[in-house]
C-alpha cells in the first residue's frame, strides 16, 4: 500500500498511523535491539519504507512522493520511533534536511533530477551543517568551496553527519565568502562518487545507535555549478528556513520515544505486582505516569500548532523552536521516568526503556540545542 496525496480527514489520517504502525511492528520492532548493539544502518529498511511513500511525504505527487502535509508527516515519524528512535531519526534527517532543502530552494529542474529517487529511498539523502569546530556557530564554517570555471572546489570536512557514509548524496553547506556573516554561506548538492568527496569514522554513540553519522571530507572535490541551491550566498538562510521545519520533525521523534516510553511504563505497572498487587495501584507510580501522559500532550499540541502554521505556510520559526523545545525535553523525562518504574529491570537490556533512555537524549542535542531553541525563542518573544 503507497500513501497517496488526498484531503486527509480522520479516517485518512488514521489510514496513515495503522499501515506504519503494522510496518513499525512487522518489519522494525523484531531487529531494534540487533541494530542497535551492531550500529547496523538498515538500508533495505528505508528502501521498504519508501515503496509505502514515507521517504517522501512531503514531496508533491510530480515530483514523485506522497504529497501529503506536515500532520501526516508528524504521524508518521511518531509511529516509528514510537517503536525505533534510531529510525524515526533517519527518517525525519532524509525527508525534512537533504529531500526538504532540495524540494524548497532547488529550481524544477534540480527538484526533477534529485527528488524522485529520494522520495522511493532509491537514493538516501544526508545534509552537511555542522563542522568539528563550528555547532551552534556555523557562521565560522571552514569548508570552503572556489569557483573555478563551471565548477566548485571543495575543500574541508563537516562532522555529525547522518547517512554520511551511506548517502547517495548531500545537501552542503560551505563557505563561498568571507567568514562569519551569512551572505558567505551557500548550499550545493554534492553526490556520492564525486572525486575527492569521502566519509570519514563513523561515530560510536550512547543512542540512536542504527541511525548511522559520520564524518564527511572533501578534498578538492570539483562540483558543477549546475549543484548550487539557490543564489550564491544565499545557504545560511536556506539552512535557516530548512531547520525551522527540521524541528517540527524532531519534535515529532521526541514524541514517539515519549509516547514509547509511556507505553512500556504502562503495560509493565499492570504487569508488575509487589505486596500482593499491580505496582500501578501505588501512588507513587500513578502520579509518575499521569506527569508523562499529561506532558506528552501539551507537546503534542505545541507540535501540531507548527505543523498546522507550516502546512499554511506560515513563519513557523518560534513555534517549531518551542515543540522542538519542550517535546525533547519531555522525551527525557519520561524516559527517565519509565526507567524508574521499571526499576532494576529497567537498567537492563530485556527491556525496552533503556533504549528509549539512551535515543531521547539526542533530542535535545539535534538540530539545535534546547539552549540554542531557548534563544530563537527568546529573540523571537522579544522582537
Amino acid at each position: 500500500m503507497y500513501i497517496e496525496s488526498a484531503i486527509m480527514g480522520d479516517e485518512n489520517r488514521e489510514m496513515i498511523r495503522r499501515m506504519v504502525r503494522e510496518f513499525a511492528e512487522k518489519k522494525i520492532r523484531p531487529y531494534v535491539m540487533e541494530w542497535d548493539e551492531e550500529q547496523i544502518f538498515p538500508v533495505d529498511t528505508f528502501k521498504a519504507m519508501g515503496q509505502l511513500g514515507i521517504m517522501g511525504v512531503l514531496v508533491p505527487e510530480e515530483y514523485g512522493g506522497a504529497g501529503l502535509g506536515y500532520h501526516e508527516y508528524v504521524d508518521v515519524i511518531v509511529e516509528v520511533a514510537r517503536v525505533c528512535g534510531s529510525v524515526g531519526l533517519s527518517l525525519a534527517a532524509h525527508n525534512s534536511l537533504c529531500t526538504g532543502h532540495i524540494l524548497t530552494f532547488g529550481s524544477d529542474s534540480q527538484r526533477q533530477r534529485w527528488l524522485p529517487k529520494l522520495a522511493t529511498a532509491e537514493r538516501i539523502g544526508a545534509w552537511a551543517l555542522t563542522e568539528a569546530n563550528t555547532g551552534s556557530d556555523a557562521l565560522r564554517m571552514g569548508t570552503t568551496a572556489v569557483l573555478d570555471g563551471d565548477e566548485y572546489i571543495v575543500n574541508g570536512s563537516k562532522n555529525w553527519i547522518t547517512h554520511g557514509k551511506s548517502g547517495d548524496l548531500a545537501v552542503v553547506m560551505v563557505r563561498t565568502g568571507e567568514q562569519g556573516r551569512s551572505k558567505g554561506v551557500s548550499a550545493l548538492v554534492i553526490e556520492k562518487g564525486t572525486p575527492g568527496f569521502t566519509h570519514g569514522k563513523k561515530e560510536n554513540k550512547l543512542g540512536m545507535r542504527a541511525s548511522e553519522t559520520t564524518e564527511l571530507i572533501f578534498d578538492n572535490c570539483r562540483v558543477p555549478k549546475e549543484n548550487l541551491l539557490g543564489e550564491e550566498g544565499d545557504g545560511f538562510r536556506q539552512a535557516m528556513k530548512v531547520l525551522d521545519g527540521g524541528r517540527i520533525s524532531i519534535a515529532a521523534l521526541a514524541l514517539g520515544i515519549a509516547k514509547g516510553a509511556l507505553g512500556a511504563a504502562v503495560k509493565y505497572a499492570k504487569e508488575r505486582h509487589q505486596f500482593g498487587q499491580p505496582i500501578a495501584n501505588f501512588q507513587g507510580i500513578s502520579f509518575k505516569l499521569a506527569d508523562m501522559a499529561t506532558e506528552i500532550e501539551a507537546a503534542e499540541l505545541l507540535i501540531r500548532q507548527a505543523s498546522e502554521l507550516k502546512n499554511q505556510g506560515g513563519d513557523v520559526t518560534k513555534n517549531s523552536a518551542m515543540a522542538k523545545y519542550y517535546a525533547s525535553e519531555v522525551a527525557v523525562r519520561c524516559a527517565t521516568e519509565a526507567v524508574q518504574i521499571f526499576g532494576g529491570y529497567g537498567y537492563t537490556k530485556d527491556f525496552p526503556v533503556e533504549k528509549f533512555y539512551r535515543d531521547a537524549k539526542l533530542c535535545t542535542i539535534g538540530e539545535g540545542t534546547s539552549e540554542i531553541q531557548k534563544l530563537v525563542i527568546s529573540r523571537e518573544v522579544l522582537k
